[in-house]
């Protein structure tokens, strides 16, 4: 019943592990390849980033963090990719992310030996210096541009809330080239201490996730989905599996799983995808494209 197709593949359900801490580790990946469609590595760059200085995360009802993007680069993190693609129950993303198109186009290139199912290019983390990529239409499209000459491996634009008309940019994406969007990634955010009269992360801003963000990217794949043909994995405060259907009604082929972990623990994924299961039933549904409304 919840089997579904993205880039040819069949998946064994809809539900992806979202780019994010859960990803940093290839143990930590297979095992959530169990229960996922797919998983997501956290964003690996041509060089190694060392990220800010803790704190980096606060965790309430929402989460707000300001990691910064911290991996080892992708020469030394590419022993991890290849034992996922070996050992893993569901196919790899690799989220990549540079702070040029070279960048991004060196490391897109040096996946090409690894095959992955898809590469998600990280143009929209709001917790660096710097403006968001995916803020500027022509920039994106650059980007994807230059990635698509050095690779066949589907390519996905992830893309940002934060942007004044994000269906502009998801059309430009989709004509350089981009196979699909996922959609969207955290909302800029602070918290600030009031005791001490000062913002809780070390970067002062962070990216906000969880449960207060669904709105906002139902808003945004709503409003991708009515300008582009291209799949969206659609991710954003996913943690139940009525929030899924809701996700699949405004137009997302995929959904995208991060918080949730933090909210229901390890087997998240599980738990959701056996909640929209018995919402189809219930609702009469067969398969997940009949969830999708029309217009």
């Amino acid at each position: 019943m919840l089997q579904t197709t993205l880039f040819g593949k069949k998946l064994k359900n809809p539900f992806i592990l979202a780019s994010g801490i859960l990803g940093s580790a290839a143990s930590t990946l297979i095992e959530i390849s169990k229960q996922a469609g797919a998983v997501t590595c956290k964003s690996v760059s041509k060089e190694p980033i060392k990220g800010h200085e803790n704190p980096t995360v606060l965790a309430e009802d929402y989460v707000i963090n300001a990691v910064g993007l911290s991996n080892p680069g992708i020469e030394e993190f590419s022993d991890e990719i290849e034992k996922v693609i070996e050992k893993a129950e569901a196919p790899l993303i690799v989220s990549i992310v540079g702070r040029s198109k070279e960048d991004f186009a060196y490391v897109a290139e040096r996946l090409n030996r690894y095959k992955p199912f898809a590469i998600e290019l990280n143009l929209s983390c709001p917790n660096v210096d710097g403006k968001i990529i995916a803020t500027d239409a022509s920039q994106t499209a650059e980007i994807v541009r230059r990635v698509k000459e050095v690779t066949k491996i589907p390519v996905l634009a992830k893309l940002t809330p934060n942007a004044a008309d994000v269906a502009e940019i998801a059309k430009a994406a989709e004509a350089a080239g981009a196979d699909g969007i996922t959609a969207i990634n955290t909302v800029k955010a602070m918290a600030i201490d009031p005791r001490a009269r000062m913002p809780i992360l070390t970067n002062k801003f962070g990216g906000l996730s969880g449960k207060y963000i669904k709105p906002i990217a139902l808003a945004k794949v709503y409003e991708i989905r009515r300008a582009v043909e291209i799949p969206i994995i659609g991710v954003g405060g996913i943690t139940t599996g009525t929030d899924a259907a809701e996700m699949l009604m405004a137009g997302a082929n995929a959904v995208g799983v991060g918080s949730a972990f933090y909210y229901r623990g390890y087997n998240a994924i599980s738990q959701i995808a056996k909640e929209l299961e018995e919402f189809m039933k219930k609702e009469r549904y067969k398969k997940i494209e009949e969830i999708r409304m029309v217009g």
